[in-house]
C-alpha cells in the first residue's frame, strides 16, 4: 500500500496537488536565496532592523521549506531538489545587488503576493481533495504572512507626516 492508501486520500487528486506544491517549493527555495540577499548586502537607514529582520525572514522560509517538501514526500510525490529544477519552474525571479532597503522590500512585498497566491490555489485543490495536512499547513502560511504584509507595509510607509 502507498501512504496516501493510509491517510484515505485520492491519488488521482493528490497528484495535481503534488505538482502545486512543487510550484511553492521552486518558489520558496528562490525567495529564500533572495532573502539571504537582501540580509547580506543591505545598507543604509534602517540596517540594523532590516538585516535581523531578513535574518528571521529567512529562517522562517527554510523551515517552510522543509516543511513544504515533506508534505510532498508524505502525499507520495519526490521533492526537487536542485536550483536548475527551481529555475525552470519558480514564478519568483532571481534578485542580487540589491542594498536599498526600499527595494529589497518591495521586492519581498511582491513575492509574498504571489505565495499567497499559489497557498490560496493550492489551499482549493488540497479541499477538494480533502487533504486536511496540506490545507492546515498552508492556512497557516497565509495567515501568517497576510499578518507580515501589514507589519511591513506598516514599516516602509514614507507617508508618515508624524514620524
Amino acid at each position: 500500500m502507498k501512504t496516501v492508501d493510509y491517510l484515505h486520500l485520492d491519488a488521482s487528486k493528490v497528484s495535481d496537488l503534488i505538482k502545486g506544491l512543487q510550484q511553492l517549493l521552486a518558489d520558496y527555495q528562490v525567495y529564500y536565496t533572495n532573502l539571504r540577499g537582501f540580509h547580506w548586502n543591505i545598507t543604509g537607514h534602517g540596517f540594523f532592523v532590516l538585516h535581523s529582520k531578513f535574518e528571521e525572514m529567512y529562517d522562517d522560509v527554510a523551515e517552510k521549506v522543509d516543511e513544504i517538501a515533506e508534505r510532498i514526500l508524505t502525499l507520495g510525490g519526490v521533492p526537487a531538489n536542485t536550483f536548475s529544477e527551481y529555475l525552470k519552474t519558480a514564478q519568483i525571479k532571481e534578485i542580487s545587488g540589491v542594498s536599498c532597503g526600499k527595494e529589497a522590500l518591495e521586492n519581498i512585498l511582491e513575492t509574498i503576493s504571489i505565495l499567497i497566491k499559489e497557498e490560496r490555489t493550492l489551499l482549493s485543490i488540497a479541499s477538494e481533495a480533502m487533504d486536511e495536512g496540506t490545507v492546515s499547513l498552508l492556512s497557516e502560511y497565509v495567515k501568517e504572512q497576510e499578518k507580515l504584509i501589514w507589519m511591513l507595509v506598516a514599516y516602509s510607509n514614507t507617508d508618515c507626516k508624524k514620524c
